[in-house]
């Protein structure tokens, strides 16, 4: 009977150490769309900021790129877990999807979905777990691009790379540094797309969006310290 306890014995023993070296602030999921460059965004800023990794996870969307597959990954790992990550099942108050508008055939049902997942669950400590999402339309880098220019009309991806590479030559997705190299800038990013999240929305999905703002903002401020 010992034996067969001491698996689970050894488990519970690593959570409460996990548990006992984070900070005390939300812990928080961020699944992303993009498998290289916002996973290098947020890590960043988590770096920056000296934001706790047993806080702040950044995880990659696994079921596919469709924001509703997007939503549904982190649904599905908040719920479950991933010990190969050292990710333990429940263990956020808050869960974010990060997607992009373009052509996506699912953007609204993940919009939808997004919506009816916030406060349904609750974490391993008992507390009402946020879940929201967060898009841009149509992309990550128009975020980037608020950085250095108003943009306030309908624009396509291919646009917003180029207008973006007149700011950071050489601009590539799945590069790094993109935080440290527009940071001198976030106030004025901000500022730009709280002006576009006052005239325009996400659900229309056709002007220019981004909710980027509100969870870099959130992640600057997390750590009271």
């Amino acid at each position: 009977m010992g034996k067969d306890n001491q698996p689970k014995a050894r488990q519970a023993a690593k959570l409460a150490r996990k548990r006992a070296r984070r900070a005390p602030y939300d812990r928080i999921l961020i699944v992303s769309e993009g498998s290289k460059t916002e996973p290098h965004y947020f890590r960043e800023i988590r770096a920056h900021y000296r934001l706790h990794t047993a806080n702040v996870q950044v995880q990659p969307g696994a079921l596919g790129t469709q924001p509703l597959q997007v939503v549904e990954y982190a649904e599905w790992l908040f719920i479950n877990g991933d010990p190969a990550r050292q990710i333990q099942p429940k263990a956020f108050e808050q869960v974010y999807a990060v997607f992009d508008r373009d052509n996506h055939g699912s953007y609204h049902n993940a919009l939808a979905k997004a919506t009816a997942l916030d406060s349904e669950f609750r974490s391993d400590l008992g507390q009402r777990v946020t879940f929201r999402a967060i898009p841009s339309v149509p992309c990550f880098e128009l975020w980037l691009l608020l950085h250095f220019v108003d943009v306030l009309a309908p624009i396509q991806r291919i646009e917003v790379y180029e207008r973006l590479r007149a700011h950071l030559p050489g601009y590539d997705k799945g590069q790094g540094g993109h935080f440290e190299r527009t940071r001198p800038r976030l106030d004025a990013a901000m500022q730009r797309a709280v002006h576009l999240a006052g005239i325009h929305n996400a659900h229309r999905g056709i002007e220019p969006y981004t909710d980027l703002h509100s969870l870099v903002d959130l992640l600057i401020k997390l750590n009271p310290e």
